[in-house]
């Protein structure tokens, strides 16, 4: 079975009401900060300064204070291992939080249930479609010399999309797993009663 793959924002039917709004935010009137702040907590992988600074809109130096302090507040983490320091978001509290706000969005789990098998069958659509089983194997196929630059992007970008996957299907399927615990107060409190 063939799938095609149409590029779309990213994964709308899995995101949170403020992932979704996110883009909006940088499009309206925030200061360098907020906007160093939301990209960063935002990250997905380790970035530098100057990236960070790059992708919010303002300039290296006061990124760089703000960054420092989130890394002072235990926010982000910084590491200065590598030829440039990067700075990174602590994954399991983001997770945690992005399973919270799933949890408190009005979703069921129902509904959360099948958002995770609508991404598994992605994943497997694109197994089948490129013969390979993860989102590196399918940059590997860039080598193939028949390939036009058009399907070279095309699969760069799903390659992109499954990474981002993979990840939402962990918070997901963690938000379901949880989803008692994960309960506001109040409902555990009424529960009790």
């Amino acid at each position: 079975m063939t799938s095609t793959y149409i590029k779309t924002k990213p994964e709308r039917c899995c995101m949170t009401e403020d992932e979704s709004n996110s883009e909006g935010l940088m499009e309206r009137q925030t200061t360098g900060e907020d906007r160093v702040r939301m990209v960063a907590r935002q990250l997905s992988e380790p970035q530098t300064a100057n990236w960070i600074a790059s992708e919010a809109g303002w300039s290296h130096e006061p990124t760089k204070r703000v960054l420092e302090r989130l890394v002072d507040d235990g926010i982000l983490h910084r590491d200065e291992s590598g030829t440039h320091t990067t700075y990174y978001p602590d994954y399991r509290r983001q997770a945690m939080q992005e399973a919270m706000r799933l949890r408190d969005s009005g979703h069921t789990v129902e509904e959360l249930t099948d958002r995770l098998a609508n991404m598994k069958t992605q994943i497997r659509d694109w197994e089948d479609e490129f013969g390979v089983e993860s989102p590196n194997q399918l940059r590997g196929t860039l080598a193939d010399e028949s390939l036009d630059g058009g399907e070279e992007d095309r699969r760069r970008e799903i390659a992109r999309e499954w990474e981002h996957l993979q990840r939402r299907i962990q918070i997901v399927g963690f938000a379901i797993r949880e989803w008692d615990f994960l309960a506001p107060t109040t409902e555990l409190a009424e529960a009790s009663s």
